[in-house]
């Protein structure tokens, strides 16, 4: 079985336990080829990444009983699709991210330089 690594090059930690997070809605972010998405940004939600992403069509705040999602607020843990991350970044919008929980596969779309400035 394959170990997933983080973009530090440890095993990647489980982002949230509260919420079911990820693709895989285990916690964790990690992905396979399933996930177009990508779905491999550990974040930890803001309100001005929440106003952001609902701008460009993706309402992370809105519950929806159809796909048992509570809504997120500001300070929920979230795996991020990787574009948006850096779309969001590109914008100044981009939300915390924690590196010990956030997937290898990141680096394919985001330097570790630009993660580390929003690293918590």
């Amino acid at each position: 079985m394959k170990i997933d690594k983080n973009v530090l090059g440890g095993k990647l930690e489980i982002h949230c336990e509260s919420l079911k997070t990820g693709f895989f809605r285990d916690g964790f972010c990690r992905t396979d080829k399933y996930d177009t998405g990508r779905h491999i940004i550990a974040a930890i939600m803001t309100e001005d990444f929440l106003e952001f992403t609902k701008s460009r069509g993706n309402d992370l705040q809105t519950p929806s009983t159809l796909n048992a999602f509570p809504g997120l607020k500001a300070g929920d843990k979230w795996c991020l699709c990787a574009l948006r991350w850096l779309e969001a970044h590109e914008f100044g919008y981009a939300p915390p991210v924690v590196l010990e929980c956030t997937h290898e596969n990141a680096l394919k779309y985001v330097s570790l330089e630009i993660l580390n400035k929003y690293q918590r």
